[in-house]
């Protein structure tokens, strides 16, 4: 004899599972994309919902196949999302075609909104702010694009010469020191220090120098605290512009070095270097536009998960 019984989803999920803790931060977020988009649905599913999808792969660091299944087979992530147990979820290929949909664009729109929300809770401040870039690797390697250099006669494979036989048109070959040498891009983060929070990120061609990255993701007021990429002309200029006040550790053939200040900045910068910790350091597209939308899904998890430990805190205390 079979019996049935009718399952409510919501109590399947444990109180204190994250992704209910996350939800406490989307509602407002969400909403503020179909304003700012002015979309009206995907398919059947809905912006927002399809968003949370986006979100939920970047939190959980998943390919588009993997992100389907696990939406099948997860009641987690089907509750984040706003699917029922027995509902459809997405296929694989509709989420290549809402990140085009949604747009770089509309999505700094509503990272904005969401900053804009922790700055009006309190909880960023920009009173001191961390920055630092990290590499994004596109390829590992460049054999194929040295193969069709010495083709086209060719004789050097430069960053002037890779955008002729590549196949993402916008990487380029970075250094970082005399030996740490690669192909893809570089993102720019900074850091709120009161609570660790990502305020701006921004994506370039990994031969940008970090000096002149900052005027992408530079912060409106106080003190920002950078390391040696950050003690030339061009951060000096950025950081004026904003009025903040500009505490990068000096190079050692600078005459204005001073040892002591350089390692208490040292000190300071430590525990946001945490941020880079777990990104991955593969970027998942071709070109910047679609790289910053990563790069902004990517900021959006690491705050959430950062707001569940500042919310831990406060209850200790």
């Amino acid at each position: 004899m079979s019996q049935m019984e009718i399952v409510d989803l919501d109590s399947l999920l444990p109180s204190t599972h994250p992704y209910r803790r996350f939800q406490a931060y989307l509602p407002d977020a969400t909403k503020a994309l179909i304003e700012v988009s002015q979309l009206k649905g995907a398919d059947g599913y809905g912006v927002e919902r399809l968003f949370r999808c986006l979100l939920l792969q970047f939190m959980e660091d998943l390919s588009d196949r993997e992100l389907e299944r696990y939406l099948e087979e997860n009641l987690a992530a089907k509750w984040f999302c706003g699917f029922t147990v027995s509902a459809p979820t997405p296929d694989y290929s509709l989420f290549t075609r809402v990140r085009t949909r949604i747009g770089t664009t509309r999505l700094s729109q509503l990272f904005a909104t969401m900053r804009d929300q922790l700055k009006a809770a309190g909880l960023m401040s920009e009173v001191f702010t961390f920055v630092d870039a990290t590499h994004l690797i596109a390829k590992a390697t460049l054999w194929e694009e040295r193969d069709k250099a010495r083709q086209q006669k060719i004789e050097q494979l430069n960053n002037e010469v890779l955008p002729k036989v590549a196949a993402d048109k916008q990487a380029r070959i970075g250094c970082k020191g005399q030996k740490k040498y690669w192909y893809g891009y570089k993102e720019h983060v900074s850091v709120d220090m009161q609570s660790g929070l990502i305020n701006k990120v921004a994506t370039t061609p990994a031969n940008l120098p970090d000096a002149q990255g900052l005027r992408h993701v530079c912060p409106t007021q106080g003190a920002i605290y950078g390391d040696k990429g950050y003690c030339t002309a061009p951060a000096r200029q950025a950081a004026a512009q904003r009025g903040c006040h500009l505490a990068a550790i000096q190079r050692n053939n600078m005459q204005t070095k001073n040892r002591d200040r350089d390692r208490w900045y040292s000190h300071l910068r430590a525990p946001y270097e945490r941020v880079f910790s777990q990104r991955p350091k593969r970027v998942r597209y071709h070109g910047v536009a679609k790289n910053q939308f990563a790069a902004f899904l990517q900021a959006m998890a690491f705050n959430l998960k950062r707001l569940v430990v500042l919310d831990a805190d406060l209850v200790a205390a």
